[in-house]
């Protein structure tokens, strides 16, 4: 069992930054890939980026690519997802997920956290 707990949320103008974590329990951290999914009022959940358990493999949505960037720090139990240049359209609720596999896939993810809120005004 893994519970995942986000936070860094908050409210930023366009252009800036805003750095998000997700602390896991348990002592198994670093065999899970790590994913990150937005949700925004009225839309789907969305594929933000994910990084493997040992951070050789890192992958991103087209839309972020360039602007995020995730790691993480297995000792510590932690993923962080660094966005910058936001944008308004960046506005959702983050949430980050623990697989067994890296995906882009939601319905693999096996562990969620309640996610934390960004919102970008312009």
């Amino acid at each position: 069992q893994v519970q995942l707990v986000e936070s860094g949320g908050g409210s930023v103008q366009a252009g800036g930054s805003l750095r998000l974590s997700c602390a896991a329990s348990g002592r198994t951290f670093s065999t899970y890939a790590m994913g990150w999914f937005r949700q925004a009022p009225g839309k789907e959940r969305e594929f933000v980026g994910y990084i493997s358990g040992n951070s050789r493999i890192r992958t991103y949505a087209d839309s972020v690519k360039g602007r995020f960037t995730t790691s993480r720090d297995n000792a510590k139990n932690t993923v962080y997802l660094q966005m910058n240049v936001l944008r308004p359209e960046d506005t959702a609720l983050y949430y980050c997920a623990a697989a067994r596999v890296g995906t882009s896939a939601a319905s693999v993810y096996d562990y969620w956290g309640q996610g934390t809120q960004v919102t970008v005004s312009s």
